[in-house]
């Protein structure tokens, strides 16, 4: 058991350096996004997935490893969570610390992560919101030329070729 702990307490740093090594990045993406440089945002996104990679890599061996500790205490994987865990640990005052420490820290940095990223979305979805009124209003300009409003109006008919517009909601 004691090398079992030794190893998700290894993992788990691992897991927490990669976050940390990814805050930066989702961070560096929020100010590409602001400045709508879509060739960062792109390289950005790249590194983003790259460490995502390595991420679910640790994610497995951590689940392996919670795994073997759900045989060896008798306990069912979905019932056995870090947390549990850590309460389970009172004849081990060093892992049960440790564990603690490590716990607090990924939570503390996956809830800025998820602040980041919630911030990202929130700047994309209004940059594509943007973008749509943008499409609109060119489209409606395109299409009615100029305020000569006569008695043939309403007969007006241009095709989409005459417009040089395409239809964004297709």
């Amino acid at each position: 058991m004691a090398s079992l702990m030794q190893e998700l307490i290894a993992t788990l740093r691992k897991e927490h350096a990669a976050y940390q090594e990814l805050l930066p990045v989702v961070e560096q993406k929020t100010q590409a996004i602001i400045a709508n440089d879509l060739q960062k945002v792109q390289t950005i996104t790249e590194t983003e997935q790259s460490a995502i990679g390595k991420i679910s890599g640790l994610e497995q061996k951590r689940t392996e490893i919670m795994q073997n500790i759900s045989v060896v205490l008798n306990k069912k994987l979905p019932e056995l969570t870090l947390p549990n865990l850590i309460q389970l640990l009172d004849r081990q005052p060093d892992e049960q610390e440790t564990l603690k420490e490590i716990h607090k820290e990924l939570t503390d940095v996956l809830k800025r992560l998820s602040e980041v990223n919630g911030h990202n979305r929130n700047l994309i979805e209004q940059s594509l919101e943007m973008i749509s009124y943008n499409m609109n209003l060119l489209q409606s300009t395109r299409i009615v030329p100029g305020n000569n409003y006569n008695k043939n109006a309403g007969q007006w008919d241009m095709t989409a070729s005459q417009t040089g517009m395409f239809d964004a909601k297709q």
